[in-house]
């Protein structure tokens, strides 16, 4: 399939960054009024993915989220419903719990969502492009090779470093993961704003997500937690359908497994993120 490459050009402002909103309508609520209070445009406000996922609302997400007028890439999730796949693309490991899940919380979301929500999804772009404080950014879901590759702060950077490459890139903004991190090397980042849809396993119902800012002509970015009505979203998940572990997920902040993770990041487990 032909990858569509969005080119938004300059970008100048503070600018707002997430992913994973995973169908978690509270979460998406919340953010929304963060970019109103700090008086960033929908078009300053950038997702890396995943919309659609464990939580009990996708077609409200999806339409709240079009309402607002941010700007997303695909991610597999988004893919997989657009093209009517059996599954979500996220490359579990077959029979692992993470993949058990998925066959409940999946079915669910395909389920619930109007043709006009499909209609949005199969709008929205493989990779966004732009420029911010003279520095060339790329939006990318996994990674620009794959888009269901996991890659977290650990990952050598010997397999972040071709991407940079390929996209001619200083700045890779990724997500997929599930939790938030950077990493600067040979003057290039990779940044990952993390997920507002699901906690980052680190024992706190807040999620994640950055806040970029030009002043001074210079590339600063801040990692930021957002407080949100979780309470409402585990009670939604609690409907017989989705997982009761991802319910109290977004209660505990912990993870129900770690099997995604490397040995670093497994052993942070609700010790909170080490930025």
């Amino acid at each position: 399939m032909d990858q569509k490459i969005e080119n938004l050009r300059k970008l100048s402002g503070k600018t707002l960054l997430f992913g994973g909103v995973y169908s978690n309508l509270q979460a998406l609520e919340a953010l929304k009024q963060i970019a109103e209070k700090e008086q960033i445009p929908p078009e300053n406000c950038i997702c890396t993915g995943d919309i659609v996922g464990y939580c009990a609302q996708p077609e409200e997400t999806v339409q709240l989220f079009k309402l607002w007028g941010a700007k997303s890439i695909v991610g597999n999730v988004e893919i997989q419903l657009r093209e009517n796949a059996a599954d979500c693309g996220c490359d579990f490991r077959e029979g692992s719990r993470c993949d058990d899940f998925s066959q409940q919380w999946y079915p669910y979301a395909q389920s619930k969502l109007s043709k006009n929500s499909l209609d949005f999804l199969k709008t929205l772009p493989n990779h966004i492009n732009f420029t911010y404080a003279n520095k060339r950014v790329s939006v990318v879901h996994g990674s620009y090779f794959n888009i269901s590759e996991f890659i977290f702060k650990s990952t050598d950077w010997n397999i972040k470093k071709p991407n940079f490459e390929a996209t001619k890139s200083d700045v890779i903004i990724a997500g997929h993961c599930g939790l938030p991190f950077h990493h600067l090397q040979e003057n290039k980042i990779w940044l990952n704003p993390g997920v507002i849809g699901m906690p980052a396993n680190d024992g706190n119902s807040d999620v994640w997500y950055v806040i970029l800012d030009d002043e001074k002509d210079t590339f600063n970015f801040t990692h930021k937690t957002l407080t949100y009505n979780y309470k409402l979203t585990s009670k939604l998940m609690q409907n017989g359908v989705l997982p009761e572990e991802y319910s109290r997920t977004i209660v505990t902040g912990i993870w129900d497994n770690t099997e995604i993770l490397p040995a670093i990041e497994s052993g942070l487990q609700g010790f909170g993120i080490q930025l």
